[in-house]
């Protein structure tokens, strides 16, 4: 089993292409079906498992699980809520010599496995499958989900009908945007990929833009560094002060070597240096970005300050107050990285019914800026299409002030010297790890000062 991490994500599409362009399918179902069986061995510790069926190739790689786990001398049952449908399916179901329950009758398992609806599920269960789903479920001490739980969308990640939530989900060939984006993923818990295998090979990937966030390549000092090679961040200030404190102490702890505060506040950290704001301090040619945002205000001041910047021809983070003054069609002189949280990016750029993926694509295209696109599922997407999303956020990052500290984490990224999706990539894997750091009930304050750690 493979963690998700810097793997691609592909759409059921993508996944049936790379599935047809492999060309042996009976093949991958049989490499699938060995996958889940040695996963769920592994994890039953000789308990009996219950295998559920449905109607499709979900099903099928169901029934060669099935085969051989019972092959390797393992207790194991079948219950299927129909028929085999397709040829793959009924080829894989006359191979299993053991009996088939139907789905309506059978009893519990210590081991279920749901292998009803996998990738590709377009509509709602029916309700007789998904009470009885729930029904053995709540009877068994580990669910393992096939592919997605039944009864996600495999593209958005919406809920056609709410599923039990796995404990262990089984990603056949790749990750899904469903593994990632809510309210999907919060079902498909602990999802690891099995690599299907063939003999001609295994199924490819390559055509995806979209990956999953991992562990990035973080810039580090040497003996020749100083603060101004480490990179400097400003921060503009506004109506709202501990809003640009926040930022400028996450931009300190998560690696800058110089963080000017630009406002009029004073305070601690003694190392954070505090002038007054004026347009010309953006002006210093050392400045390697600029945050402006968090706590400035939408009033003329944040105006004319945010047109400051956006002139200042210095790489720039965009977050919060300043999104809401923004125009994203404008022209600009330097690159920017927006981070809008949910609200925000649809103040800026409108709604529409596609999945978060293709919304913040859309968006950074339109903006010609990398895009974060912030949430329990953050997607990070760059103009030229490519996106990178992240799940499994901290639900304790509900919080006041904690994007605050992600806009000043993403400008010393920028700082760095790192291209600035890569600088957004690495802030928010930064600002994901700083909270798992923390554990529960943390402030702000307690984020920003977990950067350090995670460095």
């Amino acid at each position: 089993m493979i963690p998700l991490a810097g793997r691609p994500i592909l759409t059921a599409v993508q996944m049936w292409v790379a599935e047809a362009a492999h060309g042996d399918l009976a093949g991958l179902m049989e490499q699938a079906g060995q996958g889940i069986a040695t996963a769920v061995r592994r994890l039953a510790t000789g308990a009996e498992v219950l295998i559920l069926c449905g109607p499709g190739n979900n099903g099928g790689d169901g029934y060669v699980a099935a085969r051989r786990l019972a092959e390797s001398g393992h207790p194991v049952r079948v219950a299927a809520s129909a028929p085999p449908a397709t040829d793959l399916a009924r080829a894989a179901a006359d191979r299993w010599i053991g009996a088939v329950e139907r789905l309506a009758d059978a009893a519990p398992a210590p081991i279920l496995v749901d292998s009803l609806f996998g990738t590709g599920l377009s509509r709602p269960l029916a309700d007789d499958v998904a009470h009885h789903l729930h029904r053995l479920a709540a009877s068994a001490r580990l669910l393992i989900a096939v592919d997605l739980p039944s009864g996600v969308a495999t593209d958005d990640g919406s809920v056609l009908t709410e599923p039990p939530a796995a404990d262990l989900t089984l990603a056949l060939g790749h990750a899904k945007p469903a593994h990632l984006l809510q309210p999907a993923a919060r079902y498909s818990r602990n999802a690891r990929i099995i690599d299907i295998l063939a003999p001609s090979g295994k199924v490819k990937g390559e055509g995806s833009t979209t990956f999953v966030l991992s562990t990035p390549d973080l810039p580090e000092p040497g003996p020749d560094s100083h603060k101004f090679t480490r990179g400097m961040v400003a921060v503009v200030a506004g109506a709202m002060p501990g809003a640009s404190d926040l930022a400028s102490l996450a931009a300190m702890h998560a690696g800058a070597g110089y963080v000017l505060h630009l406002g009029d506040a004073d305070g601690i950290p003694h190392a954070l240096v505090r002038k007054t704001y004026s347009d010309a301090a953006l002006d210093d040619p050392r400045i390697g970005a600029v945050v402006i945002g968090p706590g400035l205000g939408r009033d003329d001041t944040a105006r004319a300050r945010l047109a400051a910047a956006l002139a200042s021809r210095r790489p720039l983070v965009i977050d919060g107050d300043a999104l809401h003054l923004f125009d994203p069609d404008a022209s600009r002189h330097a690159p920017a990285i927006l981070t809008p949280h949910a609200g925000e990016f649809k103040a800026l750029f409108g709604h529409t019914h596609s999945s978060k993926i293709d919304r913040a694509r859309a968006a950074s295209a339109r903006a010609d800026a990398i895009v974060i696109y912030k949430g329990p599922d953050t997607v990070i997407a760059v103009p030229d299409g490519r996106a990178v999303v992240a799940g499994d956020a901290s639900d304790w990052l509900s919080t006041a002030g904690t994007g605050d500290v992600l806009a000043g984490a993403t400008g010393a990224m920028l700082a760095s010297g790192l291209d600035p999706f890569a600088a957004a990539c690495a802030a928010v894997w930064l600002h994901g790890e700083a909270a798992r750091l923390c554990g529960r009930s943390f402030i702000a304050d307690d984020l920003a000062a977990a950067l350090s750690r995670v460095r």
